[in-house]
Protein backbone atom coordinates (compact mmCIF):
# COMPACT_ATOMS: atom_id res chain seq x y z
CA UNK A 1 0.00 0.00 0.00
CA UNK A 2 0.99 3.80 -0.64
CA UNK A 3 1.95 5.60 2.06
CA UNK A 4 0.25 8.77 0.91
CA UNK A 5 -3.21 6.70 1.08
CA UNK A 6 -2.10 5.74 4.87
CA UNK A 7 -2.35 9.78 5.31
CA UNK A 8 -6.56 11.12 6.12
CA UNK A 9 -5.14 14.68 4.64
CA UNK A 10 -5.32 13.31 1.11
CA UNK A 11 -8.25 12.17 1.62
CA UNK A 12 -9.41 15.88 3.21
CA UNK A 13 -7.76 17.67 0.40
CA UNK A 14 -9.91 16.14 -1.99
CA UNK A 15 -13.08 16.28 -0.20
CA UNK A 16 -13.08 12.57 0.83
CA UNK A 17 -12.68 8.95 0.04
CA UNK A 18 -15.25 8.54 -3.02
CA UNK A 19 -13.93 11.70 -4.21
CA UNK A 20 -9.96 10.51 -3.75
CA UNK A 21 -11.18 7.29 -5.63
CA UNK A 22 -13.01 9.00 -8.28
CA UNK A 23 -9.81 11.27 -8.77
CA UNK A 24 -7.40 8.57 -8.91
CA UNK A 25 -8.97 6.21 -11.21
CA UNK A 26 -9.74 9.35 -14.11
CA UNK A 27 -6.22 10.23 -13.75
CA UNK A 28 -4.59 7.01 -13.87
CA UNK A 29 -6.78 6.34 -17.19
CA UNK A 30 -5.72 9.47 -18.47
CA UNK A 31 -2.40 8.23 -17.93
CA UNK A 32 -2.88 5.13 -19.85
CA UNK A 33 -4.56 6.74 -22.65
CA UNK A 34 -1.14 8.23 -23.08
CA UNK A 35 -1.64 11.64 -21.12
CA UNK A 36 2.01 12.80 -19.78
CA UNK A 37 2.39 13.32 -15.81
CA UNK A 38 2.29 16.92 -14.36
CA UNK A 39 4.83 16.08 -12.21
CA UNK A 40 8.80 15.06 -12.93
CA UNK A 41 9.33 11.40 -10.81
CA UNK A 42 12.16 8.65 -11.31
CA UNK A 43 9.27 6.34 -11.82
CA UNK A 44 6.94 4.49 -14.15
CA UNK A 45 4.86 3.55 -11.28
CA UNK A 46 1.12 5.73 -12.45
CA UNK A 47 -0.46 5.44 -9.33
CA UNK A 48 2.51 7.43 -7.43
CA UNK A 49 2.63 9.65 -10.23
CA UNK A 50 -1.65 10.39 -9.37
CA UNK A 51 -1.08 10.39 -5.75
CA UNK A 52 2.53 13.25 -6.23
CA UNK A 53 0.05 15.02 -9.04
CA UNK A 54 -3.02 15.33 -6.40
CA UNK A 55 -0.34 16.11 -3.46
CA UNK A 56 0.96 19.22 -5.11
CA UNK A 57 -2.31 20.33 -6.29
CA UNK A 58 -1.85 19.62 -9.48
CA UNK A 59 -5.02 17.81 -10.52
CA UNK A 60 -8.43 18.00 -8.92
CA UNK A 61 -12.58 17.31 -9.46
CA UNK A 62 -14.75 20.12 -10.42
CA UNK A 63 -18.13 20.12 -9.19
CA UNK A 64 -19.26 17.56 -11.73
CA UNK A 65 -16.34 15.07 -10.90
CA UNK A 66 -14.87 16.31 -14.21
CA UNK A 67 -10.75 16.08 -13.68
CA UNK A 68 -8.91 18.80 -14.18
CA UNK A 69 -5.52 20.98 -14.40
CA UNK A 70 -4.58 23.29 -11.83
CA UNK A 71 -1.88 25.56 -13.70
CA UNK A 72 -2.55 28.00 -16.49
CA UNK A 73 -1.94 27.05 -19.52
CA UNK A 74 1.60 28.78 -20.05
CA UNK A 75 2.99 25.91 -17.58
CA UNK A 76 1.29 23.25 -19.52
CA UNK A 77 3.07 24.19 -22.61
CA UNK A 78 6.48 22.09 -21.55
CA UNK A 79 4.79 19.52 -21.15
CA UNK A 80 3.99 18.68 -25.14
CA UNK A 81 0.49 18.34 -26.51
CA UNK A 82 -1.07 18.38 -23.13
CA UNK A 83 -4.09 20.04 -23.26
CA UNK A 84 -5.93 21.03 -19.88
CA UNK A 85 -9.31 19.97 -21.14
CA UNK A 86 -8.36 16.30 -22.26
CA UNK A 87 -7.21 15.90 -18.64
Amino acid sequence: MYDELKEEAIVQKVGGRFKLSTLIQKRLLALSAGHRPLVELNTDDRMMIVLQEILQDKIFLDTSNELKVRETPDILSGFGDIDSDDL
